[in-house]
């Protein structure tokens, strides 16, 4: 299966994606922060890349550039519990600005475990095609 980096804050966030991830048959990495994510990133060969958007010193926003600059063919799932939108005030939509600055999928928190396995296998999949696509060029 994938090598997948976990980089979020929350410890019980990452532990939980790490055990849905690793009974999937998964190798999970955990990093506390886009600093450290960065570095084991640079340090060893992942498949796949979950980063949450709001967190201390580095975010999620800078912690995708700084890992598409290193590699940028690997795939990038951004994840996020912060409530974009209320019916009073209209902030940006991160997820989708993620979208834009190259994230294949996007996750809003809370989710279950069939929704991160669905979103991680398909992240898998477009790296999948983008990989024989290369490999026939």
């Amino acid at each position: 299966m994938a090598r997948i980096l976990v980089i979020d804050d929350d410890q019980a966030v990452r532990l939980t994606i790490q055990l849905v991830l690793e009974r999937a048959g998964h190798e999970v990495t955990l990093a506390d922060g886009g600093r450290q994510g960065v570095q084991l990133f640079g340090d060893d060969d992942f498949d796949l890349l979950i980063v949450d958007i709001f967190m201390p010193g580095m975010d999620g926003l800078e912690t995708m550039r700084d890992i598409h600059r290193l590699r940028p063919a690997v795939p990038v799932v951004v994840i996020s519990g912060y409530a974009f939108r209320t019916p009073v005030e209209t902030v940006p939509d991160f997820l989708k600005m993620a979208e834009k600055l190259g994230a294949v999928r996007t996750l809003r928190k809370p989710f279950r475990p069939a929704e991160l396995l669905s979103i991680v296998g398909d992240a898998l999949d477009r790296s999948g095609d983008t990989a024989q696509v290369s490999e026939a060029g």
